[in-house]
């Protein structure tokens, strides 16, 4: 999937999971962990434990693909369900180095990973869930014309302070991307 001339995604590879593991697996206390919901804890693995017990929830999957800069993997987007049954889906972004962070990276591959959920599948609505510490997502989620749907008060606690639940979405008839 082209986003641009210098952005793709698509499913990961094979090639991609030495690259996939140093992004979001090789460290113990990654900075991008701390804004990805840092209240769930976050283990580190050796690259064969990667490999072994890991890399298959990603490798070639329909619900993450890779985001690539220049052919490079950067990030990733995906989605899960939140009940299949009722087709409730919510999606993720994540930019795994920080220095790309802010550098509209993830504007235009998150845009472009809900026209595709939206295309591919019989939706009605693509959401998401964050926490009121990660003030890029929710900015993100404001950019694309999201609606604030709900805020759960102070029920995520990180670093001895109180956070609230945030969740942002569209419905197919709003998405005009």
């Amino acid at each position: 999937m082209i986003v641009n001339d210098h952005l793709t995604m698509r499913p990961l590879k094979e090639e991609d999971m030495q690259s996939f593991w140093e992004l979001a697996y090789k460290d113990d206390h990654p900075e991008w962990k701390k804004w990805d919901a840092p209240y769930f804890q976050h283990q580190a693995l050796t690259y064969d434990d990667f490999i072994t017990k890991v890399s298959t929830q990603y490798l070639e999957q329909d619900d993450v693909y890779g985001i690539f800069a220049n052919e490079r993997l950067i990030g990733t987007v995906s989605y899960y369900w939140e009940h299949e049954p009722s087709n409730w889906l919510e999606a993720g972004i994540i930019i795994y180095d920080s220095t790309l962070w802010n550098k509209q990276y993830g504007t235009p591959c998150f845009k472009s990973w809900i026209t595709h959920l939206f295309d591919s599948m019989s939706l009605v609505r693509v959401g998401f869930t964050t926490w009121s510490g990660n003030r890029r997502m929710m900015r993100l989620g404001e950019k694309l014309g999201m609606t604030l749907e709900a805020r759960l008060r102070k029920c995520r606690f990180y670093q001895g302070e109180y956070y609230d639940s945030i969740r942002y979405g569209v419905l197919r008839e709003e998405w005009s991307h």
